[in-house]
């Protein structure tokens, strides 16, 4: 006989396990085996009152049922009797039956147990004692199942270096209706913690308490480290109170701010690995006997990162003391690994600007520039086109910065020393939508859908007229993009195609349709002038650092007055984007891109 019940069935389970007894009344009374199913099937069922009728203890019996199945609490139970054996003449059998508890959540408990039944006013019994429902329960027990919590997988960067790893967190909680004095209560908890974090005082605590309505509040998480430097402080104070749980912290918590608490959300499931669980006898005090089960649990495998620990902390410290907003992109071009997105403090106080940020992009938009002239053959790296300080186009004066004048020079010269004027002139001859598509073939204007992170590249719309024309050849205009978008063309230009962003190892990136690949033929040319404006040109101060290729932007932004300074390049397999807001000129962000590429030599 195989009985499988779940707790809404046990009054069907009641009526099976009564019906021989019913029917007995019409013939001979049941044997050993019937009063050894019946047991059994109304136990499964969780009618402990029939169970305990046929036990020659009934009271005993039923109590002891409640109490494990209430410690226990199953889903189902499936049970049968396997084998009952009497000897000939003898007033006595002994019984064995299987029993699998469905725990819920994929947990199944099994084993085999037995028990002993005895005649009693001509009846079977099964002659209660505690083994009776698992062979290594004793007299005053009674069984309980402990989880056992999986340990987090930690992240690593691409090297192998762990930036979050599972940490244990302290909850501090202040329930105000348990704190006696409430008021006195939260002024010791703040004078405590506030050397944590100063932001806890005693208003803080008492405000979030009242809003808590009732709930006790959370005043702070605190790691490990940071709860034992203020144990002796709060452990005893009236109306507080500690949960703790191991969560995903970051291993350094300056690192990359703009990017870990993404990745932590997303790979969050993906480190939780599969808890376990064991099933113990606990004395009457409730502290574990013996353990009678254990399936212990599993670490799920490590996440890993595009990320570079050391080019992170590089491009950190290189924007580190700049007074405005800054940022620094890297990615590599050849898997499209985003390597680093670094932020100051005041960006970070502003948000993601790095990632979705919109920003003139200033003369590093001649890249695209002087990637569309090349490809319509409206001129090639040495072609002679004039550099005077200013151009006046449709009764709009474009001039060079400081108006300087160049006289006639070649391309890749105009671009290395950054006239507008030149870019001005070009970008007019061309048709209204040529920057946009050349733009969007080098990445700028791809729609990404980055697992881990939201970004935007930025906008190139196609300009009617001529002066709006004219601006955005040298990168004001309505051209905008962001630190990431810049580094993207940079990575486009030393790859040859555009990167698909890459954040964390094993997540998908999609993107919208990107335009046909930019020509061997073009880039080239673009590759080598951007050569040039380190060796002779706006970017001379990174001549040290190896074989840099960029450009150099400073791009005017609200009344005209101010203007950001820009540096996008790539060196080797590293390319990355600078940007530092309303600093005046493009020189200090060509000092903060030489500090960067100093650090990661």
């Amino acid at each position: 006989m195989r009985v499988s019940l779940s707790r809404p069935a046990a009054l069907l389970a009641a009526l099976v396990a009564v019906l021989p007894l019913t029917a007995c009344a019409f013939g001979s009374d049941p044997g050993p085996k019937d009063a050894a199913n019946q047991f059994v099937a109304a136990f499964a069922g969780g009618d402990t009152v029939t169970a305990s009728q046929h036990t020659d203890s009934a009271e005993s019996a039923k109590a002891l049922m409640d109490k494990v199945r209430g410690g226990i609490k199953p889903a189902t139970v499936i049970a049968h009797v396997k084998d009952v054996v009497t000897t000939e003449g003898q007033p006595s059998a002994k019984a064995t039956y299987e029993i699998t508890w469905d725990l819920g959540r994929g947990r199944l408990w099994t084993y085999t147990s037995t028990f002993d039944l005895r005649t009693e006013n001509d009846a079977w019994k099964v002659h209660w004692e505690p083994s009776v429902l698992h062979p290594k329960l004793a007299a005053q027990q009674t069984i309980a199942v402990r989880d056992i919590e999986a340990s987090l997988a930690p992240v690593l960067d691409r090297d192998g270096t762990p930036v979050l790893q599972p940490e244990r967190v302290i909850s501090v909680l202040f329930d105000q209706g348990k704190a006696g004095d409430a008021t006195a209560i939260a002024g010791q908890l703040a004078g405590a913690l506030s050397g944590i974090d100063p932001t806890i005082t005693q208003a803080s605590i008492l405000e979030g308490a009242t809003k808590a309505g009732g709930k006790a509040y959370q005043v702070v998480a605190l790691r490990d480290g940071d709860y034992q430097k203020v144990r002796s402080l709060i452990y005893e104070l009236q109306g507080v109170r500690f949960t703790a749980e191991s969560r995903l912290l970051p291993v350094d918590k300056a690192l990359a701010p703009t990017l870990l608490p993404g990745i932590r959300k997303l790979v969050e499931q993906q480190v939780e690995g599969a808890a376990g669980w064991s099933v113990h006898t606990v004395d009457g005090a409730g502290a574990d006997v013996e353990e009678l089960f254990s399936k212990q649990a599993e670490t799920a495998t490590a996440v890993r990162v595009a990320l570079s620990k050391q080019v992170q902390t590089a491009a950190q410290a290189a924007i580190a003391g700049e007074a405005t907003p800054s940022m620094i992109v890297a990615i590599q071009p050849s898997t499209g690994d985003v390597l680093a997105v670094a932020q100051n403090a005041p960006a970070d106080a502003a948000g993601q600007l790095a990632l979705t940020g919109r920003y003139p992009p200033g003369s590093t938009f001649k890249i695209v520039t002087a990637a569309a002239a090349l490809k319509s053959g409206k001129a090639a790296a040495d072609t002679p086109l004039g550099c005077p300080g200013t151009k006046v186009i449709d009764g709009r004066e474009i001039p060079n910065s400081g108006k300087f004048d160049k006289g006639v020079i070649p391309l890749r010269s105009a671009f290395a020393f950054s006239c507008n004027t030149t870019f001005a002139e070009l970008a007019v001859a061309m048709a209204p939508d040529e920057l946009t598509t050349m733009a969007k073939q080098l990445g700028l204007g791809v729609d990404y859908v980055v697992p881990g992170f939201t970004t935007i590249t930025g906008s190139v719309p196609p300009a009617t007229g001529k002066v709006e024309r004219a601006e955005d050849g040298f990168g004001q205009g309505k051209v905008v993009a962001s630190p990431f978008g810049m580094a993207v063309v940079a990575a486009t230009v030393a790859s040859g195609t555009v990167p698909k962003p890459v954040l964390v190892r094993g997540s998908e990136t999609k993107s919208d349709t990107v335009a046909d690949p930019v020509a061997a033929e073009v880039l080239g040319p673009v590759r080598d002038m951007m050569r040039e404006v380190v060796t002779a040109g706006t970017a001379g101060a990174l001549g040290p650092y190896g074989d840099v290729r960029g450009k150099t932007g400073t791009a005017q932004f609200g009344d005209g007055t101010h203007s950001h300074g820009w540096f996008v390049g790539y060196r080797g397999d590293l390319a990355f984007a600078v940007l530092l807001t309303d600093v005046g000129q493009s020189g200090t962000a060509v000092q903060a891109a030489a500090r960067f590429l100093g650090a990661v030599a």
